[in-house]
């Protein structure tokens, strides 16, 4: 054969391959597909396989059809108790109708544009509607407090649980829902809270407002203190003053008892022996009395100096018979 003839064979053959190659595509099972001639959309495929296409003139559109996930930037929000905090919100969503979802949107980077602004009108709107608490709790279920009086400063507040925070995020999913049916072919599968916080700008507020709460407490519990230990101390202070006047009453008695006693001894010695009772008690007296600076000025037939005089008198007697 000649090298022309060859040469128009080749150029056919890869006319021919490159036709059928542009004719043919591949589904993956984890997408589906838009077949569009000039742009508009002429075929939807959403089974996986082998399928063909007009060469050159048909383009493919494809389409994740797999749970895709949504992740919003914290929206700041003024609950209806006045509570300023940022809501983190995640979704998952998949494209249902790929043939709405490409002639409303096109590409897949515009379906989590309008989630950013579905998703996140539906949770200001709800949100700011309900109390922080009601956010944030499920049930009335009663909390553990680290003090008493947090528990019951929670208790005058009376907050009671009507919604909680699951039905109020079913509320925010079927807002958003509605928000989407019918117009973008998107499937908006579920929607949670990821996180709840104070916003930056006001955590040293809610700081100042704990450091406060803390320091009332801590005011109360010096100021019980300080009135127990006044009762405490007056308390003791009674009781000592009963204990000495008890003491001093016992004392008493028992002295009186003794000095009782030691009279009626005294009485019954001077009752047995009179003259010797008055001797050894004189003789007491003499002992307490006399010492080197006494100077007594007496009568010599005194009382008080009969049995010194006495024993004189004796003394002077045996000195006598002594000398005869």
């Amino acid at each position: 054969m000649k090298k022309p003839v060859i040469v128009i064979i080749l150029i056919s053959s890869a006319v021919v391959l490159i036709c059928l190659l542009s004719s043919l595509y591949v589904v993956d099972m984890r997408l589906q597909a838009v077949i569009t001639q000039f742009g508009k959309p002429v075929r939807i495929v959403t089974e996986p396989g082998l399928y063909a296409k007009a060469p050159f003139i048909q383009e493919i559109r494809y389409f994740d059809k797999r749970l895709l996930d949504w992740s919003g930037e914290p929206s700041d929000i003024l609950t209806r108790d006045k509570e300023n905090i940022g809501v983190g919100t995640w979704a998952r969503w998949r494209i249902d109708d790929p043939l709405k979802f490409y002639t409303s949107l096109g590409m897949e980077s515009r379906g989590k544009g309008v989630l950013d602004e579905v998703i996140e009108s539906a949770v200001k709107n709800v949100v700011s509607s309900y109390t922080l608490r009601e956010v944030l709790r499920n049930t009335n279920r009663k909390l553990e407090y680290t003090t008493k009086e947090l528990e019951e400063a929670d208790i005058i507040k009376r907050v009671t649980i009507t919604m909680g925070r699951d039905k109020i995020v079913e509320e925010i999913r079927e807002m958003a829902r509605r928000a989407l049916e019918g117009r973008y072919g998107i499937d908006l599968v579920d929607v949670r809270i990821r996180y709840i916080n104070y916003v930056e700008a006001v955590i040293p507020k809610i700081y100042d407002r704990m450091r406060s709460e803390r320091i009332r407490i801590a005011n109360k519990y010096e100021s019980e203190g300080r009135r127990e230990e006044a009762e405490i101390l007056g308390s003791m202070k009674k009781e000592l003053e009963r204990i000495e006047s008890e003491g001093y009453r016992s004392a008493q008695e028992i002295k009186g008892q003794a000095d009782a006693e030691a009279m009626k001894i005294y009485a019954d010695a001077y009752k047995k022996a009179p003259e010797f009772y008055s001797f050894t008690k004189t003789l007491a007296t003499y002992e307490s009395i006399f010492n080197k600076q006494t100077h007594l000025v007496l009568t010599t037939d005194g009382d008080y100096l009969k049995y010194l005089k006495s024993f004189q008198d004796k003394e002077m007697l045996i000195t006598a018979n002594d000398g005869r």
